[in-house]
């Protein structure tokens, strides 16, 4: 797995202040792409037990609330992605959110995407859509994209969006 950038600090991209992680690869193309350098799967570095010991230091920090996955999309790097969050989950109670261009309804047809779901707490699924772009919503680009709690959704076999 490569990756373009880990932000000790964000703001953007969900509550409180995040640690961030932005794997590379996506197929999406998603028109108007916020990181069109990162949808190449050779962009950036190599992902070592380094990075993932540096995630799990910064979210031992008291002032950070957790951690927030993107890309690049996460869920073409599924199979690595998710040793690593294991990783994490192992040494950090934080938190997880995760970013997809793949709806829910997508994601939870496949074993592989789903025990990388069950590992996170929310996921904001969709597309960006140009035409449906929208600088009012809380983060998330267009109206389309749902943040979705994960562990309930999985649990009452529907889809439980999180009230922000």
């Amino acid at each position: 797995m490569r990756y373009a950038q880990i932000r000790k600090y964000d703001v953007a991209n969900g509550p409180g202040i995040r640690t961030t992680i932005f794997v590379t690869g996506c197929t999406h193309n998603c028109k108007n792409c916020f990181n069109k350098e990162y949808q190449d799967f050779n962009f950036g570095y190599e992902w070592t037990k380094n990075e993932t010991e540096k995630i799990i230091k910064y979210l031992n920090l008291d002032e950070v609330k957790g951690l927030t996955i993107l890309g690049g999309e996460p869920f073409q790097n599924v199979d690595d992605l998710y040793k690593v969050v294991k990783d994490i989950r192992k040494k950090t109670c934080k938190d997880i959110w995760i970013y997809s261009g793949y709806t829910w309804e997508q994601l939870t047809k496949e074993e592989s995407k789903i025990e990388l779901l069950k590992l996170c707490d929310a996921l904001v699924d969709g597309p960006f859509i140009e035409n449906l772009k929208d600088l009012t919503l809380k983060f998330r680009g267009s109206s389309n994209q749902r943040i979705i709690d994960i562990k309930k959704s999985l649990k009452e076999n529907k889809i439980i969006e999180l009230n922000l």
